[in-house]
């Protein structure tokens, strides 16, 4: 399956400031139209899964722009209802984003994992914005970007209070073998292959140099079907709100059959452009 690439890149391009707390989440509010043309874009360059604009967005987050727990109950059910527009009646999926606590933090712990919360810290803090997403009528959950075991496990005992939803998860990593937070791979692949609503285990937002030996090491700790959907290679600076250092010298439709993935895309930095190679190239090898 063709996954879509990065929401916000797409959105920047096109001319939207996303210099806000909310990043690519305050167009919800703003600019809503913007969102799905670009969830169109992505479908038009035969992406068969879009993951939804809700991924920066938050209780906390709308109520610091002044937003009540009702209104941001209902952007967040936005967010998936702009992803059925755009997909037109088509058959096509539309996965309704679920970023970690790190992202709303501000500091890139998304990117190591040290939050310091427990597990059941986590569940407390993640429910409510997952319950409105698990019920809010997507095709899946994308339980991305996530950096450790810790906050895997709350979104497992999330889904668990919603028996009919779905979801994949997939990690940030420090390295080949190893979650954000250092865990190994091949055994949270394993932890998550016992869970029936878990319906693929994966990494995104890493560089594409490490995405084969992940995939390889998830790949040994479970039978789930493995999603695979990297960055440009190019580095988040959390404190200049950035993007640091260069792109990888590859093209993702040059090197995803390599990486031994059954669902792949890109994340950030990545685009349409990119996603129309990778799906021409799938299709029509050689």
């Amino acid at each position: 399956m063709i996954l879509d690439g990065g929401l916000a890149t797409e959105l920047e391009r096109r001319g939207a400031d996303l210099t806000d707390p909310l990043w690519s989440a305050r167009l919800l509010v703003d600019a809503p139209d913007e969102i799905e043309a670009v969830h169109a874009a992505y479908y038009a360059a035969g992406a068969e899964c879009v993951t939804t604009a809700s991924y920066q967005a938050s209780y906390e987050g709308f109520a610091a722009r002044g937003l009540s727990e009702l209104e941001t109950t209902r952007l967040l059910r936005l967010s998936v209802t702009l992803g059925h527009r755009a997909r037109a009646g088509r058959r096509l999926l539309v996965a309704a984003s679920v970023g970690p606590y790190g992202a709303v933090l501000h500091d890139g712990s998304e990117y190591r994992g040290d939050y310091g919360l427990t597990t059941h810290e986590l569940i407390d803090w993640h429910r409510q914005r997952f319950g409105v997403l698990a019920t809010a009528g997507a095709d899946l959950l994308a339980c991305e970007t996530i950096p450790s075991v810790v906050e895997a496990k709350a979104l497992v005992a999330l889904l668990s209070e919603h028996p009919n939803a779905r979801a994949w998860v997939s990690f940030t990593c420090r390295d080949g073998r190893h979650t954000a937070a250092g865990e190994s791979l091949r055994e949270v692949a394993a932890m998550l292959d016992r869970e029936p609503q878990v319906v693929a285990v994966g990494v995104n937002c890493v560089p594409p140099h490490i995405v084969a030996e992940c995939v390889a090491e998830l790949r040994a700790g479970t039978t789930k079907p493995i999603v695979a959907y990297p960055n440009s290679g190019e580095r988040w600076d959390a404190v200049e709100r950035a993007w640091r250092g260069a792109p990888e010298n590859v093209r993702l439709a040059d090197v995803a059959h390599t990486w031994g993935a059954t669902w792949v895309g890109g994340c950030c930095r990545t685009g349409p452009g990119d996603i129309a190679e990778l799906r021409n190239k799938l299709a029509f090898p050689g």
